[in-house]
């Protein structure tokens, strides 16, 4: 059997019929390669990561063993299925939303912090693979899922040197991306562009956002600053829904213009969708990676609902069905060549089941608007605070507490 009749039988007939229908991206669009330009992307990413592997050992046995080991611990989560595009934004290209786009440096130095784990390399390699900062408690929302909700729009603790401070200091310890977020970081789009500016240029940025304030010149701005994409939350296609999850009136015209404006200054583009119980159906995904696509967005996040936040102490999980069904989901648009024209799905779930959780101070964290070190956006777990001295020993902390939900994977 192979890999596409395999793929296709994971989701019914319907998927297949509704998701082919004739939508085409727009003429403004981040691109999505495939067939021969895609192979040949596949063919130097592959030339990279033995030249990093050669530059790093001296045994020339590491040179193909370290290389081959990353191919199968991807086995070992995804299988024998292979990607069928990759999205191509500002000159580079992604497999994922949370890995840099190659051929940066910061790509070259994730690829060298995933090999150290195999076998230690000769440079010095990034701590984390990624770090979440709240940059602010402010909001003009009131979003019904909101992680940060008893802290919004409270009085502000951190000044912009103890954020500078924050960012100099997670760089140290080496970093491929940073994502800010809040509240809604865009209503500190000054603060944003002046710590970017201060920022080392080695680690990509992200900004998760609501897409208020994301007009093209302050899209313009953050991108000459160094920001590289920004993940857009939009968690219904209908826009009503959407205002009403997100508890303004103008939420979707927000989204909307923020994708068009973040696109025109090519800064990759993602949409974040948190799966509700009352969304996650069949159609509605479908309906869902239509929209995405005819927005003509990189990425799609899929988001499981957490009961913190607004959500605390609320039956918010998704049921044993309706998981299976973003499994289905994953692989079907990812790995199926009928979807070659559809954003890439990045589901933290499916991995997270497989291969436990990378966050928790393992190779990611984050840091709450006041500064403590948390898990992540959606454990609460604080173990210190950033600006402490004793940093390291309050990830060390939060390492060995793990993830609440899924064991954290510490090789």
């Amino acid at each position: 059997m192979n890999n596409d009749n395999y793929i296709s039988q994971t989701i019914p007939t319907p998927f297949v019929k509704k998701v082919t229908e004739k939508i085409s991206r727009t003429q403004n669009k981040q691109s999505l390669i495939s067939g021969w330009k895609k192979q040949f992307a596949v063919f130097s990413f592959r030339l990279t990561i033995i030249g990093i592997a050669i530059k790093n050992y001296t045994n020339p046995w590491n040179w193909l063993y370290v290389p081959l080991s990353l191919i199968k611990l991807r086995r070992k989560n995804i299988g024998q299925h292979h990607l069928v595009k990759l999205a191509y934004v500002n000159k580079r290209y992604y497999w994922g939303l949370y890995t840099p786009g190659w051929n940066s440096i910061s790509f070259k130095s994730f690829i060298a912090s995933e090999m150290n784990h195999i076998v230690p390399v000769k440079q010095n390699v990034n701590r984390f693979i990624n770090a979440y900062v709240s940059i602010t408690k402010k909001c003009a929302l009131q979003c019904e899922h909101c992680y940060e909700w008893e802290n919004l729009n409270k009085k502000e603790t951190l000044s912009p040197e103890n954020l500078k401070s924050i960012i100099a200091k997670i760089q140290q310890r080496g970093v491929s991306q940073i994502h800010f977020s809040g509240g809604e970081p865009l209503l500190k789009v000054d603060l944003l562009i002046d710590i970017l500016n201060s920022a080392k240029k080695e680690t990509d940025f992200w900004v998760l956002t609501s897409g208020f304030k994301l007009t093209s010149d302050n899209a313009s701005k953050l991108k000459k600053a160094g920001l590289n994409g920004v993940m857009i939350s939009l968690d219904h296609f209908e826009p009503e829904k959407h205002n009403l999850f997100r508890g303004f009136k103008e939420a979707y015209y927000w989204v909307e213009k923020g994708v068009q404006n973040a696109i025109d200054n090519q800064l990759v583009v993602a949409l974040s969708l948190c799966t509700t119980k009352e969304f996650t159906n069949l159609d509605n995904l479908i309906t869902y990676a239509n929209l995405a696509k005819k927005m003509g967005v990189s990425f799609i996040q899929l988001l499981e609902p957490k009961a913190v936040g607004h959500y605390s102490e609320k039956d918010v999980s998704l049921s044993d069905d309706q998981i299976k069904l973003l499994e289905n989901f994953y692989l079907e648009m990812n790995y199926n060549p009928k979807y070659k024209e559809y954003p890439l799905i990045s589901y933290h779930g499916y991995y997270q089941r497989r291969q436990g959780c990378y966050a928790a101070g393992n190779r990611s964290f984050y840091v709450d608007p006041d500064g403590d070190i948390n898990a992540c956006p959606f454990c609460h777990s604080k173990t210190g605070n950033v600006l402490d001295d004793d940093f390291d020993t309050s990830i060390l902390k939060l390492q060995n507490l793990g993830c609440h939900q899924f064991n954290s994977n510490k090789n």
